[in-house]
C-alpha cells in the first residue's frame, strides 16, 4: 500500500444551506445546519485514505471537545494521528460555511490551534516519516513557514512533495518563490493560479489557462495541475500541456472537491503513476465529491473513483495560448 504524509489543518465545519450566497450586509434565511469534521489538511488526509493509501496526518488541535472528536474520527478512518500536536488552552479550528442551492460556497475560517503548528514541530518528527519516493502533501491553512519546513524536509529525504497552495498567503514575492520551489507538484485552482502568476485577464475574457500553468511550471516543477472546477483541469509538464475535461455530474456541494482531488492525486503519484495519469484519476474523485453534501462525508472510496475514471475521456494536448487541441 502506498503511503502519503499529509501536513495541514484540522477544523470543524459549521455549514448552513441557503437559497443563494449572501451579499455583503445581507441576511439570508437558511434551510439546514450541520456540524461536520473538515479543514483542508484533514479533508485531504481522509481523501487519500479512502483512495487507498496508508496516511499519516500531521496537524494541531486544541484540548477541547472538537479536537478530541476530530482525532477519534481520523482514527476510525484508519489514519495515523500519533504525531498530531494537542495545544493546551487553545480552541480547535472552526470553519463557517454557506452553501447555495447551486452548489457554490462561501467559507470563513478561525484557525485556532492550526496556527500553533510550528517549524520546530516539523523538525521534531522522526526521520522514518520521510520515506524516499513516498509522497508528502501540504496545504496552507497552517503557517507558511511550517508548510515550507515540511516541504523542504520531504524534498531532502527524496520524497515527491505536493503543494496545494490554498489559501494563497499574503507573503512577499521571494517567500512565495521559496514555497513554490520546495514543491515538486503544485495544484492551484483558478483563483490561486492567477494570484501566483500575477496574470490579469481582460474584462470578460477567459484567462489563458495553458499559459498560466506553463508560467508556474517554469519554477522547476515536475508538474503543475491547475484545477478548473466544472471545466476539469490543466496539466503542464516538461513534455507539454494537457486539458482533462470534467465528468458530467449533478453538483450538490463543491466544498470538498479540491481536497478530494489533491488527496487522490497524491495517492496516484505514490503508486508511481505519471502526473497526467494521476490528474485524470483525481478528476474523477473530485467529480464524485460534488455529488454529495458536505466535505469529508462526500469523499469517495477507491472503487467508486476507479469506476468513474474508467469512463473518462482521454486528455487533450493543448497549444499555449488556447489554440487547437489534439487527443494525445
Amino acid at each position: 500500500m502506498p503511503r502519503v504524509v499529509v501536513f495541514g489543518s484540522s477544523n470543524t465545519d459549521l455549514t448552513m444551506r441557503v437559497p443563494r450566497l449572501p451579499e455583503p450586509g445581507q441576511t439570508i434565511l437558511g434551510s439546514s445546519f450541520t456540524t461536520t469534521p473538515g479543514g483542508k489538511g484533514a479533508n485531504q488526509a481522509v481523501a487519500a485514505r479512502r483512495a487507498g493509501a496508508e496516511v499519516v496526518f500531521i496537524t494541531a488541535v486544541g484540548d477541547d471537545d472538537l479536537g478530541r472528536q476530530a482525532l477519534e474520527l481520523y482514527r476510525r478512518e484508519g489514519i495515523d494521528v500519533s504525531h498530531v500536536r494537542v495545544v493546551e488552552g487553545v480552541a480547535s479550528g472552526v470553519a463557517l460555511i454557506f452553501v447555495g442551492d447551486d452548489g457554490e460556497n462561501l467559507i470563513g475560517v478561525a484557525p485556532g490551534a492550526n496556527h500553533r503548528l510550528t517549524p520546530e514541530d516539523i523538525d521534531g518528527l522522526p526521520a522514518s516519516l520521510f520515506g524516499k519516493d513516498e509522497v508528502l502533501l501540504v496545504s496552507l491553512e497552517i503557517p507558511v513557514e511550517t508548510a515550507l519546513r515540511a516541504l523542504r524536509r520531504g524534498a531532502e529525504a527524496g520524497m515527491l512533495t505536493v503543494l496545494n497552495p490554498a489559501p494563497v498567503p499574503a507573503i512577499s514575492e521571494s517567500a512565495a518563490k521559496d514555497l513554490l520551489s520546495a514543491a515538486t507538484v503544485i495544484t492551484p485552482n483558478r483563483v490561486e493560479a492567477l494570484a501566483l502568476t500575477g496574470m490579469t485577464p481582460e474584462v470578460g475574457a477567459q484567462p489563458d489557462w495553458p499559459r498560466c500553468a506553463e508560467r508556474l511550471l517554469a519554477m522547476r516543477k515536475l508538474a503543475v495541475v491547475l484545477t478548473l472546477g466544472s471545466r476539469g483541469c490543466e496539466v503542464a509538464t516538461a513534455e507539454g500541456t494537457w486539458s482533462i475535461g470534467a465528468h458530467r455530474v449533478e453538483a450538490v456541494d463543491t466544498v470538498g472537491a479540491g481536497d478530494a482531488f489533491s488527496g487522490a492525486l497524491a495517492v496516484a503519484l505514490a503508486e508511481g503513476r505519471s502526473p497526467l495519469e494521476a490528474a485524470a484519476w483525481a478528476n474523477a474523485a473530485a467529480a464524485l465529491a460534488v455529488t454529495q453534501p458536505g466535505a469529508q462525508s462526500a469523499l469517495p472510496n477507491r472503487d467508486a473513483i476507479d469506476r468513474l475514471a474508467a469512463r473518462g475521456a482521454p486528455p487533450y494536448r493543448m497549444a499555449s495560448g488556447g489554440g487547437s487541441c489534439a487527443i494525445f
